[in-house]
């Protein structure tokens, strides 16, 4: 019991002591101009990690017949890409979003692609090309399952004229 008081004590004496030392006021918020904002800085940007998961058929109340159909008009009927129970799941780790800049003195904003992505079980029962999108799916193209990860390095820059 006293070593519980002792470490109490010492904790709210910190704590009083850290209250006296910050500063009690301050500075208001207030809009940064162009040329301001431009001299803010981070660290690291923004990362963006993701674990998507795609019509799991372990899940309760999972779909087990699924489509994606994209339609296209040319000369005649219209034909329709039919993709049928896409399912997976997919990890991404990390995204980043950036803003850099150029040697010029400009700025850009680079996106970095991930280090690791990660697919379980990733990809469709079945693709074809068929004039009605709700006739039952050919597999006229295949079908495709990817369980595998891999790493990336490099970056997307993008910037205005």
């Amino acid at each position: 019991m006293t070593i519980t008081f002792l470490l109490l004590a010492r904790g709210l004496l910190l704590s009083a002591l850290l209250c006296c030392c910050l500063p009690l006021r301050a500075d208001p918020l207030r809009a940064l101009d162009d040329a301001e904002l431009e001299q803010v800085t981070g660290r690291d940007g923004i990362s963006i990690a993701t674990h998507l998961v795609i019509n799991d058929p372990t899940l309760p109340g999972a779909v087990n017949d699924s489509r994606i159909a994209v339609g296209f008009q040319g000369e005649g009927d219209a034909r329709y890409l039919v993709i049928r129970n896409l399912r997976g799941v997919v990890d991404m780790f990390a995204l980043g979003l950036d803003v850099r800049k150029r040697p010029d003195g400009g700025q850009y904003v680079a996106v970095s692609l991930p280090g690791k992505v990660k697919y379980t079980n990733f990809g469709y029962e079945s693709l074809s090309v068929q004039n009605d999108p709700l006739a039952p799916v050919t597999n006229s193209l295949g079908s495709l399952n990817i369980n595998g990860s891999m790493s990336m390095q490099g970056e997307l820059r993008i910037w205005a004229h």
